[in-house]
């Protein structure tokens, strides 16, 4: 049940010399209650004062849950240490997406619709010949990134849940191949292309430490590790009050496509 909508909604008294304002109290399904404190200015001519949301919910989420002193991140109610012991980092991206984990049938099609957009529009390798080789990798990623939606204009309108659907794939299966060629591009050597026989993590792997000159062997132990890392640090979804989770809705409020929204720095 929405914590806006239940029949018992609580309010808290806010009082300053004589003048008394009235704000409704939420309780959400896990954590804190928190005071809605929209109109907050208009009641009181004031504004509230909380450097780093150190005491402020910037969103609403039924996606994700943190309390970093707890040391509790859930992605749609389930522990990520059980996701990441049990599952992977697509299966963790379906959840994500859909609400519920995927049938076999359901993983299996997704795995394949991820796998068939892994690679980029070939003048993207273009954009990274314009910055320095000593540019961090995570700055030439933010940049290449933002231009991904110069270059797919079906899928911008983020009203149309089809085209946020499109979008979303092609962010994840496309994120591990823009993160490669930009660490390639920092150390001077040629682009891998991704390889669709591959699963998520050994193809990342392989793009970024594959040469042309000899055949790449991949490692299943450290596959496993960097999916896990995936599912701990590489979703595009916010899991607490940082400042992503407010740029990101105010970019999309204003109609910013997926792929030009901000992203969150890892």
């Amino acid at each position: 049940m929405d914590a806006k909508t239940g029949a018992n909604i609580k309010s808290g008294k806010f009082v300053v010399g004589d003048r008394e304002s009235t704000f409704p109290i939420y309780e959400g399904t896990i954590g804190p209650s928190v005071i809605d404190i929209g109109k907050f200015y208009a009641e009181t001519g004031m504004f509230t004062y909380d450097p780093g949301y150190t005491s402020t919910g910037s969103c609403e989420s039924k996606i994700t849950y943190i309390d970093g002193d707890e040391g509790i991140l859930l992605y749609r109610g389930y522990p990520i240490e059980q996701l990441a012991e049990h599952g992977d980092f697509l299966e963790t991206c379906y959840l994500l997406l859909y609400g519920e984990l995927p049938t076999a049938a359901q993983k299996a099609d997704f795995d394949n619709r991820v796998t068939h957009h892994t690679m980029v529009h070939e003048q993207m390798s273009r954009f990274y010949q314009g910055f320095r080789r000593d540019a961090h990798p995570m700055a030439v990623m933010t940049g290449c990134v933002g231009a991904l939606s110069a270059f797919y204009h079906d899928s911008t309108d983020i009203s149309d849940p089809t085209q946020r659907m499109i979008a979303s794939i092609r962010m994840i299966a496309k994120m591990p191949t823009i993160a490669a060629m930009a660490y390639k591009y920092s150390i001077g050597q040629p682009f891998i292309y991704p390889k669709n026989d591959l699963d998520y993590a050994t193809n990342f792997l392989r793009m970024c430490f594959a040469v042309p000159c000899e055949e790449y062997k991949p490692n299943a132990v450290l596959a496993r590790a960097m999916d896990r890392i995936f599912i701990r640090s590489g979703l595009p979804v916010p899991p607490g009050p940082i400042p992503s989770p407010v740029l990101r809705p105010a970019a999309h409020a204003y109609g910013a496509p997926r792929m030009a929204a901000p992203m969150r720095p890892h």
